[in-house]
């Protein structure tokens, strides 16, 4: 059951760019944003939780989705904002593009899906809990949500509230974000500390 709106003053989730999000992901930016060990510890991660011959959304993806090599899947859909990027993934079975800042409703079946995936991309949400509505909505019971998250970003496109926070602080907004729209068994991971190279956390929960 939700526990309620995530209560954050309006201006938390503003922008130091507020200009359209569709202009500043026009170019096409093949190259990762985390490094390799934080890479194979999310694939890591990916490998442990999804199950083979799942259906799988990339949610705010790019043209590598981190999933396992070996892992053979359903169905993988990817959503980004750069159809180049997206096409550019060997991953994909189908994708599209959509501005989640403008519309928040994702264009899929109810109970379609089996696992959502957000990598570092949650910070640039500036509707997240109706974002993470439609996530749980669109999964079937006992789906998972899996959102990870490093300590880079495009600064003027972040919210606020992420640019204020610490990497801890970011865990719990996350937290806020998924039982807000009614994620239950919300856990935090941590699968890279960063003392070797990036940090990366992982916050999960489950329709």
């Amino acid at each position: 059951m939700s526990k309620g709106p995530l209560r954050l003053p309006s201006t938390a989730f503003l922008k130091e760019d507020p200009s359209d999000d569709a202009l500043f992901y026009r170019p096409a930016r093949l190259v990762t944003h985390i490094d390799d060990m934080a890479i194979n510890a999310l694939t890591a991660r990916y490998a442990e939780l999804i199950w083979p011959g799942s259906t799988v959304l990339d949610l705010m993806s790019s043209w590598v989705s981190h999933l396992p090599p070996d892992l053979t899947l359903r169905e993988v859909i990817g959503h980004g904002m750069n159809a180049d990027e997206l096409a550019a993934n060997p991953r994909l079975s189908r994708w599209f593009v959509q501005d989640l800042n403008r519309d928040a409703e994702l264009p899929l079946e109810s109970a379609s899906i089996d696992a959502v995936l957000v990598c570092v991309g949650v910070q640039y949400l500036q509707r997240p809990v109706e974002v993470f509505a439609e996530v749980r909505r669109i999964l079937r019971p006992g789906g998972l949500v899996i959102v990870s998250y490093s300590n880079r970003c495009f600064p003027t496109k972040a919210i606020a509230a992420w640019l204020d926070l610490d990497m801890k602080g970011r865990a719990a907004l996350i937290r806020g974000y998924l039982e807000g729209a009614g994620f239950s068994d919300v856990s935090i991971q941590v699968l890279a500390d960063g003392r070797h190279g990036d940090p990366l956390v992982a916050v999960e929960g489950s329709a």
